[in-house]
């Protein structure tokens, strides 16, 4: 999958969900949906590259208002072609970051069900803030280009909601999962970044960074919830409005 990696000065953990398997034996597209970390160090040709090679028209923005007023306004927000869609997954409660997951859950430990718990952790981005979960999902289908999603490292709320496209859209779980333990392979970069910056050094502080690893219990433990208490991914969706119409909308964006 590292032909899916799009390389910017700007932005560390920024790949493309095309090329992924589904079920029915087909693939996801290219230049529909990308995924990234905090984009606010673009660079005048990381913007060229995305609005120009990657069509970029849309971006989801997973943020919480104190994050975008903290980092302020990015370098996409002042391109024309470009729409930003801010779609917090937090209660809007003050100083919450990306990296709240992190700071409440027992890392040290190192086992499985650590890694369990992140996944169950994940269910609140649901419980929180559905409609615009709901609302992230129909940014990619109406788009007239790519839609990027992102929040600051790219991993947790990002994670989840392109977990939940890539499942509506019909592709293999395993295939889901794996996309979300790539981000690993840039983790060292990911959390310096972060590290960098007044908005996340606080909270990511004495802190190493294999400790943010994603894993892939995490990811199978929120796609359970999901299939456990609801059935799938689209009976959740639809208990918050979204229809038919609207999973097959995404599947022909995605998958054609």
């Amino acid at each position: 999958m590292s032909e899916r990696w799009i390389d910017l000065v700007g932005a560390v953990n920024v790949r493309d969900l095309g090329g992924l398997p589904t079920t029915d034996g087909g693939a996801t597209r290219f230049g529909r949906v990308l995924r990234s970390d905090n984009l606010q160090d673009l660079i005048d040709d990381d913007v060229r590259v995305l609005t120009g090679e990657h069509g970029l028209r849309d971006v989801v923005d997973l943020r919480t208002t104190f994050e975008v007023t903290s980092e302020g306004p990015g370098p996409l927000t002042r391109v024309p072609e470009v729409t930003v869609h801010h779609l917090s997954l937090y209660p809007e409660v003050g100083t919450t970051t990306d990296v709240e997951a992190d700071s409440v859950l027992p890392w040290s430990g190192g086992n499985d069900a650590i890694w369990v718990d992140t996944g169950v952790y994940y269910t609140n981005y649901l419980r929180n803030r559905p409609g615009n979960v709901v609302a992230a999902l129909r940014t990619m289908t109406a788009s007239d280009g790519a839609t990027l999603v992102h929040c600051a490292a790219g991993k947790d709320r990002t994670g989840v909601v392109c977990a939940l496209a890539l499942s509506v859209a019909g592709v293999d779980r395993q295939a889901i999962v794996d996309d979300y333990v790539q981000t690993g392979e840039r983790i060292d970069a990911i959390m310096s970044r972060l590290k960098a910056t007044a908005t996340y050094a606080a909270d990511l502080e004495g802190r190493p960074h294999h400790e943010n690893l994603p894993r892939a219990e995490s990811m199978h433990a929120f796609l359970d919830f999901i299939e456990t208490e609801f059935g799938s991914a689209d009976r959740w969706l639809g208990l918050h409005g979204w229809t038919a119409d609207d999973t097959a909308a995404l599947r022909a964006h995605l998958v054609g």
